[in-house]
């Protein structure tokens, strides 16, 4: 018997977005407006933005990552996106959840995000 907790073998480490809500567009915009300080590309297109999950609610579930561990807006990052995405109307509540896992990589950046840093 497997321990309910554990994911199940092959289980992707990024949970799914809710890419049918129709405030999904309007959240990713939302995020694409928050950038890293050190990075001249938005963080959506950096890749930093795991799981998008907007509930029936209307309430947003944000889970990223940073570049790095030790990323000096570490603990400021997080209430921009907030900041960015609760104006957007009919969002009832943010919340964002820094993750590790799986660690960022460059090969999460968008072609878009490549094409500006010229790694294209």
């Amino acid at each position: 018997m497997t321990n309910a907790s554990e994911p199940l073998e092959g289980t992707p480490l990024i949970a799914p977005s809710s890419v049918n809500h129709p405030l999904f567009d309007a959240v990713v915009e939302a995020c694409r407006t928050v950038y890293d300080p050190e990075i001249p590309v938005n963080i959506y297109e950096l890749g930093l933005i795991y799981t998008i999950d907007i509930s029936d609610e209307n309430d947003v579930q944000i889970i990223m990552t940073l570049t790095a561990p030790g990323c000096p807006v570490a603990g400021d990052m997080p209430g921009w996106i907030i900041d960015a995405v609760t104006p957007v109307p009919g969002v009832k509540s943010c919340d964002v959840e820094l993750t590790w896992e799986p660690p960022w990589g460059m090969e999460m950046m968008s072609d878009e995000a490549r094409l500006e840093l010229g790694f294209m």
